[in-house]
């Protein structure tokens, strides 16, 4: 069955695709995949039991019917909108269900506590976290703010903002560095046993600058590979190798000298660490706040921790 939710996302496709002039633009202002916002409006169009655009290869363009419907369409998001404008402005706090996706081991150790203080400020927003690594795509998917470390490639569709940077390190345990010595360029890592990060057959390379500030990427000889940190870090600390971690991980282990940092003159990459959410006129006061505490508190947690 037709249901009315189904129509207004017809709807709303329906009218991103007018104003694009194609399928495929709207889709990345959406946030969603071109096949779904195409039959979004293919079903609308059964349902209202006219043809809205003339399909050509090369862009769409309004049938007669398609320009009526669009231009009360568009008015009636418009309303819609404003209607929502006007009951955020008119809550005395920020409420309802925040929805948010975050990396499982920055999620829980950076971002959860600053979003549990969110909500206890504000006690009529509901908070629901998932931890995972995987990029969602938050409008399919109903999240409603997620963090994202690295470049921001699929950002279509998206408005982000920059909480801080993550910055890399590369250490061992005393008792590996006595033992097989410590190196002092890049080039003698090669001489080093790695801990690595491995996820699906791929071991994901060491990114660093050199004493002259250039880029290299290295994957070390190794035997040991996880697919979680915290392990990585635990292995290191046993003895097993040298490892590559954020410094806010490792920040205890290198204060207590149980691990000690290497090739400090030549630098690890550092990654920007951002807030994504979904691109839209009126962002709701619950995502709104939770964005501010995060620009406001995750830099302090890195600091600190790194």
């Amino acid at each position: 069955m037709y249901g009315v939710s189904d129509r207004l996302r017809g709807v709303v496709s329906f009218v991103q695709a007018a104003e694009a002039g194609s399928f495929a633009l709207a889709a990345q202002r959406m946030g969603q995949s071109r096949s779904a916002v195409g039959k979004a409006v293919i079903r609308l169009e059964e349902q209202l039991g006219v043809r809205l655009f003339h399909r050509t290869t090369r862009a769409l363009r309004l049938t007669d019917d398609g320009q009526a419907f669009y231009e009360r369409c568009s008015r009636a998001l418009a309303e819609l909108e404003a209607a929502e404008a006007l009951l955020e402005r008119g809550r005395k706090e920020p409420a309802g269900r925040l929805r948010v996706s975050v990396p499982v081991l920055f999620g829980r150790r950076c971002v959860a506590p600053i979003l549990v203080e969110v909500a206890q400020e504000y006690p009529q927003i509901a908070l629901e976290v998932s931890f995972t690594d995987r990029c969602v795509d938050l409008v399919e998917e109903g999240v409603e703010l997620a963090i994202r470390g690295g470049p921001l490639a699929d950002s279509a569709g998206l408005m982000s903002r920059r909480l801080g940077k993550q910055v890399m390190v590369v250490c061992g345990s005393p008792e590996y560095l006595a033992d097989r010595g410590t190196p002092d360029v890049l080039d003698e890592l090669a001489l080093h046993e790695g801990l690595v990060y491995g996820r699906e057959g791929r071991v994901v390379p060491w990114r660093l600058l050199d004493a002259e500030g250039h880029a290299r990427e290295l994957t070390l000889p190794s035997r040991i590979r996880f697919d979680d940190l915290e392990a990585i870090a635990a292995a290191a600390v046993a003895g097993a190798g040298l490892a590559w971690l954020p410094c806010w991980l490792v920040a205890d282990a290198l204060r207590a000298g149980t691990l000690v940092p290497v090739l400090e003159g030549e630098r690890a990459f550092g990654y920007d660490i951002h807030a994504v959410w979904p691109l839209t006129q009126h962002l709701p006061s619950r995502v709104r706040v939770a964005i501010d505490a995060l620009v406001a508190r995750v830099p302090e947690r890195l600091h600190r921790e790194g």
